[in-house]
């Protein structure tokens, strides 16, 4: 095992049968309602949206945003800035965001929020973890969600550090020595 992993929490087995699982839920949920428009959140959601479309088997396009609201690598600020907006709109189509990590829930209430104004005739959201523990919006819903994760600072299968460990196939617990600055706790 690498130096820098603590503990691998989900294996590339485990991602791949639940990003399968999402495919086919999603599929079923959306059939016979017309195509939807996945919006991947960049950068961290990039690997996983690619394996989920490739299991969704009901007509959908794709877009991306890249959304930022951290100072560093490992703390939000709670301010949300789009560094990408879309390149197509939304209105009047079934609008799935497909993120990475959900945590605080702040950004993706944000991203929401902004998204709605857009006039989709559906807006829901899948993420591959929710850090339950850590969230501040109590009522945020994710509609489709992988596994709920322990509030540990985790990589891999797109999440990184730094623009670090994006490429390792499962998702891993970074060792705190890798990702905090001299003097943290």
């Amino acid at each position: 095992m690498e130096p820098f992993i603590e503990q691998v929490l989900i294996s590339e087995e485990i991602i791949q049968a639940k990003v399968k699982d999402l495919g086919k839920k999603i599929s079923e949920d959306y059939l016979d309602k017309g195509e939807i428009r996945a919006i991947g959140i960049l950068r961290g959601a990039f690997i996983f949206m690619a394996d989920l479309v490739r299991n969704i088997k009901v007509p959908l396009s794709v877009d991306f945003m890249s959304i930022s609201s951290y100072e560093d690598d490992c703390e939000t600020t709670g301010v949300v800035r789009i560094l990408k907006d879309l390149d197509k709109p939304i209105t009047n189509r079934h609008v799935l965001i497909v993120e990475d990590i959900v945590d605080t829930g702040l950004t993706l209430k944000h991203l929401k929020e902004v998204l709605a104004t857009r006039n989709p005739a559906s807006l829901k959201v899948c993420a591959l973890l929710n850090k339950k523990e850590k969230r501040v919006v109590k009522d945020l819903v994710i509609d489709y969600c992988g596994f709920d994760i322990p509030d540990r600072f985790v990589v891999g299968y797109g999440l990184d550090f730094a623009e670090r460990y994006r490429n390792y196939p499962f998702i891993f617990i970074l060792k705190p020595e890798y990702y905090q600055k001299p003097g943290q706790v």
